[in-house]
């Protein structure tokens, strides 16, 4: 899979457009495709690598991966994949394998085959919800094959201790939709659920919202859309672009389990060496205040940034969150 839209004169450089790509990834069924986003040049030491949430997918960070090549005036290479199980990339078979292991274990096989294209000198992390808990085993895992030890990572509304009632709230909703007439219809529905990701215009939601569905003809038996190209509007009925399976072990989540994977999440957290920012939605129900301040005074002493009127999660849209985030990557 490789679609290469190419706007910019040097045509190792995506500018406004990224290039869809996909790796091949080992598992205990065969083995599965995950999806990925380039944007900037694909040939600079400098990689950016942005993981989603759990039902989203990485076309979630079109205007902070633009804003990063912006900010390093072209010469860096952004990629955000879409976690198996979400977007163009493969459903597993088994749903019970949507863990964090496996997600951490196919960003290993991803980075080692970026690194083997052109060589990384510099990584750094972005990662919200989910792939902040991703980007926990990274960069805590010191045992992990990486091209490069994380420099840089950002954990968007998350720690290692995530709220019960998150997960509830969360587990009440996933995989549960119907189709939509629409891709507007689509978004709407979304916003009903996603109210907690702060102000939005209209545009900017439904941006965000377009990556979120498929037309359901176009999604073939195991997931994975039939075509690449772009979809117009309003044509035929839409479905959510992620397996409704991926729910299915967080609803198996029990207290206890919680609290063990919590004491993981902890220690990899601790182990952290790379300068970590923490960002968090001042609202956000699923990062407690608590955990934040912890997060500050333990491990990489992570530096926090909330920001008012967001619950979880900040989705790195509005410029000030942006800004955030790109001179953290560049001061």
């Amino acid at each position: 899979m490789q679609r290469d839209h190419y706007p910019h004169p040097n045509p190792s450089v995506s500018m406004t457009e990224p290039t869809l790509h996909e790796v091949a990834c080992n598992d205990a069924q065969g083995g599965h495709r995950m999806a990925y986003w380039q944007w900037g040049n694909a040939r600079s030491a400098h990689l950016v690598v942005c993981v989603h949430g759990l039902t989203r997918q990485g076309r979630d960070f079109d205007v902070l991966a633009q804003a990063i090549v912006a900010r390093a005036g072209g010469d860096v290479r952004v990629v955000c994949p879409d976690v198996v199980g979400r977007g163009r990339s493969d459903w597993l078979r088994d749903p019970s394998f949507y863990q964090v292991p496996v997600y951490a274990a196919d960003m290993v096989t991803l980075l080692a085959q970026l690194h083997s294209e052109h060589p990384i000198d510099t990584l750094d992390y972005v990662g919200t919800s989910m792939g902040g808990l991703i980007g926990f085993v990274l960069a805590g895992h010191k045992e992990l094959p990486l091209p490069r030890p994380i420099r840089r990572f950002v954990a968007n509304d998350v720690g290692p201790t995530v709220e019960p009632a998150a997960i509830q709230r969360i587990g009440a909703y996933v995989g549960k939709s119907g189709q939509f007439p629409s891709v507007q219809a689509a978004a709407d529905a979304m916003w009903a659920l996603s109210t907690t990701f702060g102000p939005h215009t209209p545009q900017q939601w439904l941006a965000l919202s377009q990556h979120m569905v498929v037309p359901a003809s176009e999604r073939s038996a195991d997931g994975a859309a039939k075509t690449t190209s772009a979809h117009p509007v309003g044509e035929g009925a839409w479905v959510l672009h992620y397996d409704p399976a991926i729910g299915v072990p967080l609803r198996a989540i029990t207290p206890e389990a919680a609290a063990q994977g919590g004491a993981v999440m902890w220690s990899l957290y601790d182990a952290i060496e790379a300068r970590t920012l923490l960002t968090r939605g001042a609202v956000s129900d699923l990062l407690s205040p608590e955990t934040a301040a912890a997060m500050t005074q333990r491990g990489p002493h992570a530096t926090l940034v909330e920001f008012e009127g967001v619950g979880h999660a900040p989705t790195f849209v509005d410029p000030a969150q942006v800004a955030v985030v790109t001179n953290f990557l560049f001061d």
